[in-house]
C-alpha cells in the first residue's frame, strides 16, 4: 500500500530572516600628552639616586663580609697557635725535667760538678778550686 499525498510534500519551515542593522561607530582616539621634560628629568634623578644608594649599601655589605671573613681567619689562626703553644709548653716541661737532663748529660760523658765544688778560673796563671759545704 502506497500512499500518495500528491502536492502535500513536507517542507521545513523557513525562519524569517532577521534584518541586521549596521551602525557605524566612531571611536574617539585620545592622545595622551607627552610627559614634560622637567618631569622626565625628575624621574631620571630619582632612579639614579636609588641606584647610587643601593650601590653604596651593597658596597658596605661587601666590606662587612670581607671583614667578617678576616676575623674568622684570624680566630682560626689564634686557635691553631693556642694549640701549638700548649703542645710546646708540654714539650718544655718534658725536656726541662732535671732527671732527664742528668741522664742525658751522663750519656754524653759529663760529670756532676755539685760534689766537686765550684771551679773558678783566674787569668791564665793558675786554677783554683773552692769547695762549698
Amino acid at each position: 500500500m502506497a500512499y500518495n499525498y500528491g502536492n502535500l510534500a513536507m517542507k521545513p519551515k523557513r525562519k524569517e530572516q532577521e534584518e541586521y542593522i549596521i551602525r557605524e561607530t566612531k571611536k574617539k582616539v585620545v592622545r595622551k600628552k607627552p610627559i614634560p621634560v622637567g618631569e622626565k628629568v625628575l624621574y631620571l634623578a630619582a632612579v639614579l639616586l636609588a641606584v647610587i644608594i643601593s650601590g653604596i649599601i651593597i658596597f658596605r655589605f661587601a666590606n662587612i663580609y670581607g671583614t667578617n671573613m678576616q676575623v674568622k681567619q684570624v680566630n682560626n689562626e689564634i686557635q691553631a697557635m693556642t694549640i701549638e703553644v700548649e703542645q710546646l709548653q708540654r714539650e718544655v716541661q718534658t725536656l726541662s725535667d732535671p732527671e732527664r737532663i742528668r741522664v742525658f748529660a751522663e750519656s754524653l760523658g759529663m760529670v756532676s760538678s755539685l760534689d766537686a765544688g765550684i771551679v773558678v778560673k783566674k787569668s791564665s796563671s793558675s786554677d783554683a778550686t773552692a769547695k762549698l759545704e
